[in-house]
């Protein structure tokens, strides 16, 4: 067994130094740094791990390490005492990255990282470049002999397929593909990797996973809040590059790919990519039928009244963007032609909610006399990923009784109510995966191009489209132009009665 694969099952990181660009900024203060804690306190880092930020804020060593675990266990403290440090500078300051390499080079010598390296790019996407360049410009991008260097970027990875093929332009010149992790977070989730294992774990669920049995899919990721403080950053992406081009995508083609070989990272990224690849670009003509935007305006109730879109700080008073977004795709293969898959995603709808649900095809014939059939919904597998994380099947039950009458039943599996083990959140188990070099939750380059090959025709559209657009009242689940996408053959949402 060679030392990647025991890592791998061992679940524990080698030695490292963990250097986090941007480490003065909001994701890595809400996730980053405490999903470093969370791992020493979990013994999941060796004592010969370092933690390096790097921003352009000025900040000592002290004051990195008071912000990177504060309040937090005293246990951690300890184990991570005496590895932490801070490099202030410009990204695009040569001077940086010179201070960077000795300041790795001492905890080569005094932590023992041994020479590997995992670089965190948790900056605005506009760094992304100098930070390359700048790591390539000292050789940290070329690791030594038996050592590693990877580089982690966080989404947007461009915002169209032509910039995202920019940017891997950018990395590849610096870096090969084996040392780049694409990190969508939603891939970190339990509740999305039991997707896998609710496929390919389970017999039963195989042979009615295609075109015979399912009537269609719906992949739903609703949230409550709005934008926010978001507004600025809103305004320059939209729900469509926000969340479907990637969260979306990424649990669809989970959901719908073949079986791999094997769980290696390359066996399942290849059958992701497949999938992607298979899924019918629209046309000019089909996107009007197939795909609906909308905006959500003032809404709610008198006591909690909730401002539009355009009301938020950062907004344009004019703005198009749009904050939900709804698709019917196909997908032109064996197993699910023919199948019509619905996704959407919006903000300040009714509930926090994502989701998985195939609905399956009615029976050919029911024998059953309908005045004995109350509210008969036809079966389905609802797989719920946020949040009351967990399964449902739901079909028909008689009802006790000594007429034969029949309605819906459901049977519930609760991540909750069923394990007693502590669920890792998402950037805590990439973190860690980066950290051991398994890629699998990770995304390929010909994934994030795929992804944008199918959401691009979608976005030119929308933006050469001049008229209104579609709107909706904060807390109601979106425009109505949604329910005529899904409305063919007595078809509709879930959850939006």
């Amino acid at each position: 067994m060679d030392r990647a694969t025991q890592l791998i099952q061992d679940r524990s990181a080698p030695p490292a130094a963990l250097v986090i660009f941007g480490a003065s900024g909001d994701l890595t203060r809400r996730k980053l740094l405490p999903a470093v804690e969370s791992l020493a306190r979990h013994e999941r880092l060796p004592d010969q791990f370092a933690l390096v930020g790097v921003a352009r804020t000025p900040m000592t060593d002290e004051q990195f390490m008071e912000s990177a675990l504060g309040e937090r266990t005293l246990a951690s403290k300890r184990q991570l005492q005496g590895g932490v440090r801070y490099v202030a500078g410009g990204y695009d300051d040569p001077e940086t990255y010179k201070r960077l390499v000795v300041t790795l080079d001492e905890l080569d010598a005094q932590r023992g990282t041994s020479g590997n390296r995992l670089f965190y790019l948790s900056t605005p996407a506009g760094a992304f470049e100098p930070v390359i360049n700048g790591l390539a410009g000292v050789g940290l991008n070329q690791p030594r002999e038996g050592s590693f260097s990877r580089l982690v970027i966080e989404k947007p990875y461009g915002r169209d397929l032509v910039t995202a093929r920019e940017l891997d332009r950018v990395v590849h010149s610096a870096f090969d593909e084996h040392q780049v992790f694409r990190i969508d977070h939603y891939l970190g989730k339990d509740t999305v990797q039991n997707v896998l294992a609710l496929r390919f774990a389970n017999s039963i669920f195989q042979p009615i996973w295609d075109r015979s049995w399912v009537d269609h899919v719906q992949i739903t990721v609703a949230e409550t809040l709005g934008v926010g403080s978001r507004g600025g950053f809103y305004e320059d992406a939209g729900a469509m590059r926000d969340i479907v081009q990637n969260h979306v995508l990424q649990v669809l083609a989970l959901a719908l790919m073949e079986p791999p070989a094997s769980f290696e990272a390359e066996g399942l990224r290849n059958e992701k990519v497949k999938l992607l690849q298979a899924i019918r670009l629209p046309t000019d003509r089909d996107i009007a039928e197939a795909a609906v935007r909308g905006q959500y305006t003032r809404g709610g109730t008198r006591e909690d009244l909730m401002a539009g879109y355009r009301e938020e700080a950062g907004v344009d008073p004019l703005s198009r963007t749009e904050t939900y977004a709804a698709m019917r795709l196909n997908v032109d293969n064996w197993r699910w032609a023919g199948v019509p898959f619905y996704v959407r995603t919006g903000k300040r709808l009714p509930a926090r909610l994502t989701e998985v649900a195939l609905q399956f095809q009615r029976p050919p014939h029911l024998p059953i006399p309908t005045d004995q059939l109350t509210g008969l919904d036809a079966d389905a597998l609802i797989l719920r990923i946020q949040p009351n994380e967990g399964i449902s099947l739901r079909f028909g039950a008689k009802v006790p009784g000594h007429s034969f009458r029949v309605r819906t039943a459901t049977m519930e599996f609760s991540y909750d109510q069923t394990f007693v083990e502590e669920s890792p959140e998402a950037y805590e188990r990439l973190l860690l995966d980066a950290l051991i070099g398994d890629a699998s939750l990770f995304i390929r380059s010909d994934e994030v191009q795929q992804c944008w090959r199918i959401v691009d025709p979608i976005i030119e559209n929308w933006e050469k489209d001049n008229s209104p657009i579609p709107t909706y009242e904060a807390a109601s689940w979106g425009p109505t132009d949604a329910d005529r996408l899904i409305g063919r053959n007595g078809r509709k949402w879930r959850n939006s009665a």
